[in-house]
């Protein structure tokens, strides 16, 4: 399946990358010369995204003025100024402009290598709508940085997923996007939630499925994790 549409989520108040985000978005966060959210578009646009809707609270007159700029990818924006409605409920909000098909939700605080990256149309090709509800994006434990929990999940033979729940650990943790479509979410308000709440209920019905991805991920979600990134990207080199 090839996925046009992605929802970025570039709304949050970025308090823990404060001071960083007293004077921008935590989207316009430079790694490794980039944007976060420039990060994200690069790869999508190169990997057959030709819309995305971005939605705004923090700053929300700058980061929108900086992603217009884009030539490369259609760039719609869902206004949250009024109230910032998280993961769950600033995707219902845009549902008006995310259409039918499936598409992507993602994180701006994480970023991997972009040059020949294929991680999103690898996910795509991994959606089955006819199994899955949601598929999210996995990183092994081990083959991440700047994440600072015990893990989220365990992925079965089957590629469900289940919560770490109450044991220590868990080998994978969420990075950052899943694919999910209009139609199973429209009976959600479009208020203060997390994303976590849908996915409980696909989890609760057998559809919530998950991929693992090969590049190596980072979170960039305080200013070490920012340093972090930005060191491990220089190591990787021209192109990372």
């Amino acid at each position: 399946m090839t996925i046009t549409t992605a929802m970025l989520l570039a709304a949050g108040l970025g308090t823990r990358m404060k001071p960083l985000t007293d004077t921008r978005p935590k989207p316009l966060i430079e790694v490794g010369g980039r944007t976060l959210i420039d990060r994200v578009l690069d790869k999508l646009a190169a990997q057959g995204v030709t819309r995305a809707i971005v939605n705004v609270h923090y700053f929300p007159d700058m980061l929108a003025a900086h992603v217009a700029q884009r030539t490369d990818i259609e760039i719609i924006i869902s206004d949250e100024r009024d109230e910032v409605l998280e993961t769950g409920g600033g995707v219902i909000k845009a549902l008006p402009l995310l259409g039918d098909d499936p598409f992507f939700v993602i994180n701006t605080d994480v970023t991997w290598a972009t040059a020949g990256d294929s991680t999103f149309s690898d996910m795509a090709a991994a959606y089955d709508a006819a199994r899955m509800d949601a598929l999210l994006l996995l990183a092994p434990m081990e083959n991440t940085l700047g994440f600072r929990g015990p893990g989220d999940f365990y992925l079965a033979t089957d590629g469900q997923v289940e919560r770490r729940g109450e044991r220590a650990t868990a080998p994978y943790v969420f990075a950052g996007t899943h694919i999910t479509r209009a139609d199973l979410l429209r009976s959600y308000e479009a208020t203060r939630f997390s994303a976590n709440i849908y996915w409980n209920a696909f989890a609760s019905r057998g559809r919530l499925f998950g991929t693992v991805m090969s590049p190596f991920w980072m979170h960039v979600g305080d200013p070490a994790g920012r340093d972090e990134a930005e060191a491990r990207l220089i190591l990787m080199g021209p192109g990372a």
